[in-house]
């Protein structure tokens, strides 16, 4: 599996928000989009899952060409699309939350029952609550339920847009821990963050997206190690190294160790 993007543009009416993106994603790999608001970093993913379509250039996932293909058969290829916001649906049960990410899959509904099993042990607080009103969870309860309806359309890429927002920092790191499993379990991964340094430091590879261009891109190292990208997206802005209690170095050490767990 790998998505390629060739100078694709898109946008809202009369004005495009993406310029000519290329951009790559391969099997077992996290690549991350970093840049402030507005840059087009969420019309990106929103046109690689198809509710943004394509202006000019081409997509491709798997040796197949899908930029006029609709957003319900890119999720059947295993394209599945996280949004900003979660966007659960707050008055229906965890489980029916659940079972409504494997809605493509109806037709299996053996199948859908094992996913549900599988997907409700990666994430115990919801296997405990798969009877409550999805609106009551928590943020990063709302949050891992986002991810695990994604997971239950059993994904080939899985893109999260903004899934650090509003988490308190060791959720956070928790939801990082996650998405870097993923990855070592077979998933290609999409994530846009503003979280710029821990999203970062998980990268195999970074694109830097500044008015709807990539301006930069490499390894996640090495973006680090970039005194441009250090001087717009690491001191200003990034959501937890501007905690008072938690300091970059204390983030990053809690990541590493969450890591290592």
């Amino acid at each position: 599996m790998t998505l390629e993007l060739h100078r694709v543009s898109a946008g809202y009416s009369s004005m495009n928000v993406i310029h000519e993106i290329e951009l790559t994603i391969r099997p077992r790999e996290i690549v991350t989009l970093i840049g402030a608001n507005g840059a087009g970093k969420s019309t990106l993913v929103k046109t690689i899952s198809g509710l943004t379509p394509t202006r000019g250039g081409t997509i491709t996932f798997n040796g197949e060409r899908i930029e006029a293909a609709p957003a319900a058969t890119r999720m059947h290829l295993g394209i599945v699309h996280i949004p900003e916001g979660r966007q659960i649906f707050a008055g229906l049960s965890v489980r029916e939350n659940l079972e409504l990410g494997a809605y493509i899959h109806r037709r299996h509904s053996d199948k859908a029952d094992t996913q549900l099993a599988q997907v409700a042990a990666r994430f115990p607080v919801l296997c405990e609550r798969l009877s409550d009103v999805a609106g009551n969870l928590s943020g990063g309860q709302q949050q891992m339920l986002a991810i695990g309806r994604g997971l239950m359309a059993r994904p080939k890429l899985l893109m999260l847009d903004e899934p650090s927002l509003g988490l308190a920092p060791l959720l956070v790191a928790e939801i990082f821990k996650l998405i870097v499993s993923l990855r070592d379990q077979g998933l290609a991964i999409l994530l846009s963050e503003q979280n710029a340094q821990l999203s970062l430091a998980i990268a195999d590879r970074g694109y830097v997206i500044e008015n709807g261009r990539v301006t930069l891109t490499g390894s996640g190292a090495e973006l680090l190690r970039s005194r441009d990208v250090a001087d717009r997206y690491l001191g200003v802005g990034v959501q937890l190294a501007s905690s008072p209690v938690y300091e970059r170095d204390k983030l990053s050490k809690r990541l590493q160790d969450l890591m290592r767990a």
